[in-house]
């Protein structure tokens, strides 16, 4: 096709080529990287962000209108960066860094590149991320902005695509556009549809979606009127879009072109200089100009005094209960709370909060992972996702929980139907890992309050924390111990039974540090003095209590309704790693099986009776 001196495809076309170079030359410094994946997603991009489609201020990165990119494929970050060096808001020569020690422009984009919305790099997260970005501009700020999505077709494989396809038209969120760079190859050879566009087509579409197809990906014409049709009408469509364009794996450099075997290598020296000649002339000072944003005014909730918890000692009251309570409560004091249940919303009593809040309530139904991503999507635009179901159900949504952090999304998480306490639901229900799974997540709060006065005021602190935290929450009612003025901490505990003569430390937290309660009134009647903490945090551990009634008492025993591995008892280990006091872990080491709570609690060994009976064997020992 021939083009005018000067016409805007023919600036396009040479913004496509630097691009190219760029990625060509900063994966080859680097030794290592993506260029083929890169490469074939060219012009889909440059087309979106300088043919006028995209609209974003890059002085004003936060604005609500402005547009959101996500590189699902975040291998094809050397694409991502270029894109933004020209765009004016990196140096080129800082692409040279790409990948070093001490880089902003990591191998996968992460938050420490300002221009990031979300990171991405394991594969199937991206679509997720950007349905909660949708859903948050749609429903709860009311902005013109738009969020687009480059997908690989590899990744298309992976359920959680499914499960946010799904909900996006569900929600009919006519703000996300996903764009699909069907470039047959993956890493290892060819995708499940190669280069059929169609087969994508008729699966998206069946789902909901509107599909455009785009035969040739790197032809600009082609590109930017497929980007025209999100203008067509002047009505929403309540449809999401899906871009489907054939491209070409390694485009730009001919002798990859469609060939198998190059993911994830740069060029040799021998083929460097040749490809870097072919790709023309270097203009390094060409750039892109970004659209404005539509003019858009938040109007933001202010926040409200909370009311007061009203529980009584002795008030018998499941935290899970207390959780839903919560949310409620906290509503105007927190307008950027929101919450999203896995349809478990009755038994998690999130349920409180839909009927109260309704817009600002999420069913994502049984798909956890999108439940995940679309909170991290959520939070990324400012707002305070509660994301609640079973504990146990959380464990399939791990991948997405550990990137979080990576994006610096506060998500705030709440696992209820802890351990054997359950009952007569059986192991599948049970969650005994997910302790475990909370603890490997860097800087992350694990917080296990015992009754609803502790619930009440952790929920509160997890709202107002700036990071990651879950909160386990018991089934079956409990006996409230804290009167409403108690207060509570991060980091903090509570001794609430202690005295000069202690001769064990008994430490639980939940349903076990009622047991505890228990066992000392048994043991104190045996002659044996005991000390009760309750570790209602157990990231961060509040060391200092912990040592001292390991420096006051002859042995700790930790008590726990979750598997030994990783839990309460290996925090307090890790604690008194270097304490000569030694430290009994007891937690559910034998397959769990239905029953009544008291019979699984006993079976297991974490009841009162055998908590007093393991302290009696070790002090006659």
């Amino acid at each position: 096709m021939s083009t005018a001196i000067g016409s805007p495809t023919e600036h396009l076309n040479a913004l496509s080529q630097q691009i190219r170079r760029w990625i060509v030359r900063c994966t080859s410094e680097a030794g290592s990287g993506h260029p083929t994946s890169s490469l074939s997603a060219v012009e889909l991009m440059v087309d979106l962000l300088f043919g006028g489609t995209f609209r974003f201020n890059p002085e004003q990165p936060d604005h609500p209108a402005n547009d959101r990119l996500i590189f699902s494929k975040g291998h094809a970050s050397p694409l991502f960066y270029s894109l933004w060096a020209a765009a004016g808001q990196i140096d080129p020569a800082d692409l040279m860094s790409y990948r070093t020690f001490g880089s902003r422009l990591e191998g996968h984009p992460t938050s420490r590149f300002h221009l990031t919305e979300a990171a991405t790099g394991s594969l199937g997260q991206g679509l997720s991320i950007g349905l909660g970005m949708a859903l948050t501009a749609k429903y709860l700020d009311h902005s013109p902005s738009r969020t687009f999505v480059l997908l690989g077709d590899s990744e298309m494989a992976e359920g959680s695509q499914w499960e946010a396809i799904q909900l996006a038209a569900h929600y009919q969120l006519d703000n996300l556009i996903g764009v699909l760079d069907v470039n047959r190859l993956g890493q290892r050879g060819e995708t499940m549809f190669g280069h059929d566009l169609r087969a994508y087509r008729d699966r998206i579409e069946s789902f909901g979606w509107r599909c455009v197809l785009v035969e040739d990906g790197h032809d600009h014409e082609q590109v930017r009127q497929a980007y025209a049709t999100l203008d067509d009408s002047q009505e929403p469509s309540g449809k999401p879009t899906m871009l489907i364009a054939r491209t070409i794996k390694g485009k730009g450099i001919p002798s990859w072109e469609d060939e198998n075997g190059h993911h994830g290598k740069p060029l040799d020296e021998e083929s460097y200089e040749q490809v870097l000649s072919q790709l023309g002339d270097p203009d390094q000072s060409i750039r892109g100009e970004l659209a404005p944003p539509i003019l858009y005014q938040p109007d933001p909730a202010a926040s409200l005094e909370a009311g007061s918890v009203d529980y009584s000692p002795g008030d018998q009251v499941a935290t899970r209960d207390a959780f839903g309570n919560a949310l409620v409560r906290l509503a105007g004091k927190y307008p950027r709370l929101v919450s999203l249940d896995g349809e478990v919303c009755n038994s998690t009593r999130s349920k409180r909060f839909r009927d109260e809040y309704p817009d600002r309530f999420f069913q994502m139904f049984v798909a956890e992972q999108n439940m995940v991503g679309a909170a991290t999507g959520m939070a990324v635009r400012g707002k305070t996702p509660f994301v609640s179901t079973f504990a146990a159900f959380l464990t399939r949504a791990f991948d997405q929980i550990r990137m979080a952090p990576y994006s610096d999304a506060h998500i705030k998480f709440v696992g209820s139907h802890c351990g054997v306490s359950i009952g007569q639901d059986g192991p599948s229900q049970m969650g005994l890992e997910d302790i475990a799974m909370f603890r490997t997540i860097q800087d992350a709060l694990v917080l296990y309050p015992s009754d609803a006065t502790s619930t009440e005021a952790l929920v509160d602190l997890m709202a107002d924390h700036d990071g990651i935290a879950y909160l386990r929450a018991t089934r079956g009612k409990l006996p409230v111990i804290y009167d409403a003025s108690e207060t509570f901490a991060i980091g903090g505990s509570k001794v609430l039974r202690e005295s000069e003569a202690d001769q064990v430390t008994l430490i639980g937290a939940g349903i076990t540090l009622h047991e505890c309660l228990a066992a000392h009134a048994v043991l104190r009647d045996c002659g044996i003095a005991t000390r009760v903490i309750d570790l209602y945090s157990i990231k961060p551990l509040d060391h200092a209590t912990v040592r001292q009634a390991a420096d006051q008492t002859r042995v700790v025993f930790t008590v726990e309704d979750h598997f030994p591995e990783g839990g309460l008892g290996e925090a307090v280990l890790t604690s008194l790693s270097d304490h000569s006091t030694p430290v009994n872990c007891i937690g559910v080491r034998k397959r769990p099986l239905s029953g009544s709570p008291d019979e699984l609690l006993d079976a297991e060994g974490i009841s009162a009776t055998k908590i007093a009976d393991a302290v009696t064997r070790w002090i006659n020992r």
